[in-house]
């Protein structure tokens, strides 16, 4: 039987209108960088150049700090509960209104496929704000005390493998509690910030209370270190995280960080495969493995583990690689050159330390960053795909007999973020999620998100809870 072919199905990108070039927003407009220097970001499904952005330089921040914490005072803290959350339900629903132009940009921008921006990342961030509008004039509520106050500027620090949501993450509940904030986008990705900088001017929210300067580590670093800084947010890898938290220790700064992941995807003997497999795809595979907490260890109970590994490679042979536009790819570009020889390199070290390798036929583009999707099978606690976060669509599959092996087998990492458990028995899904060392814990599904439920990592995935009311406890002073 012929396999089905499908016709192309682009989005059309007419509907986003990308300048030659961008400044900084600081205090409600749009500014040239006094002491930084312009850089190119790029699409990685074609190497074009998209824009060049402004890479804020020491004076840049603190022109954006001092900014903040001018609206701060006279302004945003000032406000009744009641009045932000206006701000935030607005933004809102200029979210949901621009959806389509923001699921473009963030295609075009990192590489993912569109039918990803489009049904997961851009309604996630218009939930967020709405979420977070809720709580804003019922903190007194949260569980936090009877009177909790902000903190005052946020210097907040995002990845490149959800630029917008990440945004929201930080955003959202920073201003729902009265904070303002002068965020850093990753520098491969800065656009729908920079857009969302235009949602901000269009939702009328007073000057200075969102900031966002570009650039690279060094940008973030002049923020991180910035004196009028209150607290420090930064989701991104463990070892920029280490470095952050010797910044910040021995300050007033309050830190939260959510860093890397090796989650581990359990699969007992009595899972449903299909549903499984399923999880499993979308657990390693979904934006392309670009996912701190994707289920890039697979832990198969002996029994089922010939079927299981059957029928993900059936599955896997059905994934489209290709144009992120196009509505029928499942799996996009790598978002950067960087990125593309790091899971290069490690996949050459599996291979080179006895696991077996396997990829379903696919044919990549000729321009772009692409990897195709793998699996490495034959593979040992010891290996350093199984240690080591890959950070692409790799995924590694160990074997279990008992449960406690599994636990033994999930929690021999450094990282604790995440984890998922197939089984048909609702009994073990606790007694496995009592014992797993990792903040979010799936049962039969796996990256399931909700702005009410809270996110975060043990170990050397970071500390602090972003989403749900645990959220707010970041930005309060409790």
């Amino acid at each position: 039987m012929a396999a089905f072919e499908y016709a192309p199905a682009p989005e059309s990108r007419a509907i986003v209108d990308i300048k030659p070039s961008y400044g900084l927003f600081v205090n409600g407009e749009f500014v040239e960088s006094v002491d930084g220097r312009p850089i190119k970001t790029v699409s990685p499904a074609t190497e074009e150049v998209l824009a060049e952005v402004a890479a804020a330089g020491e004076q840049d921040v603190d022109r954006a700090v001092q900014a903040a914490r001018r609206a701060y005072e006279t302004t945003w803290s000032k406000l009744p509960g009641k009045e932000r959350a206006k701000y935030l339900f607005r933004i809102a629903r200029i979210i949901q209104e621009r959806a389509r132009e923001l699921a473009v940009l963030e295609t075009l921008d990192n590489g993912k496929p569109i039918r990803e921006s489009r049904d997961v990342d851009i309604p996630l961030v218009a939930a967020h704000f709405f979420y977070y509008a809720g709580w804003a004039d019922k903190l007194e509520y949260a569980g936090f005390g009877p009177d909790p106050r902000p903190l005052g500027v946020a210097g907040q620090v995002i990845p490149w493998n959800f630029p917008l949501l990440m945004l929201a993450w930080k955003v959202a509940p920073a201003l729902a509690c009265g904070n303002t904030v002068v965020l850093k986008p990753a520098e491969t990705t800065p656009l729908t910030a920079l857009r969302f900088a235009e949602i901000c001017q269009q939702a009328d929210l007073p000057p200075g209370v969102v900031n966002i300067v570009t650039g690279a580590g060094e940008t973030g670093s002049y923020l991180v270190s910035h004196p009028g800084v209150d607290k420090v947010a930064f989701t991104g890898s463990t070892e920029v995280g280490k470095r952050i938290a010797r910044a910040v220790a021995g300050t007033r700064k309050r830190l939260t960080l959510e860093l890397g992941g090796k989650a581990a995807n359990i699969v007992f003997e009595d899972a449903a495969v299909d549903q499984a497999v399923e999880g499993i795809v979308n657990g390693i595979f979904f934006n392309q493995g670009h996912v701190c907490c994707a289920g890039s260890r697979l832990l198969v109970q002996e029994s089922v583990y010939e079927e299981v590994l059957a029928a993900l490679k059936r599955r896997m042979a059905t994934l489209r690689v290709g144009d992120p536009l196009d509505k029928n790819t499942d799996i996009g570009a790598i978002n950067s050159p960087q990125q593309l020889a790091k899971i290069r390199a490690l996949s050459e070290i599996g291979e080179a330390e006895g696991a077996e390798r396997w990829s379903p036929p696919c044919e990549l583009p000729d321009r772009g960053y692409w990897f195709p999707p793998t699996v490495f099978t034959g593979v040992s606690q010891a290996h350093r795909i199984a240690r080591e976060e890959i950070f692409g669509p790799v995924l590694s599959v160990l074997t279990f007999r008992t449960p406690a092996e599994a636990v033994e087998k999930a929690n021999n990492t450094p990282y604790g973020l995440s984890a998922g458990v197939w089984t048909e028995k609702g009994s073990r899904i606790l007694w496995m999620a009592d014992k797993l060392r990792a903040g979010v814990v799936w049962a039969n599904t796996f990256n399931r998100f909700d702005p009410a439920s809270p996110f975060g990592g043990y170990k050397e995935s970071g500390y602090g809870r972003e989403g749900g009311r645990h959220g707010l406890e970041a930005y309060l002073d409790v």
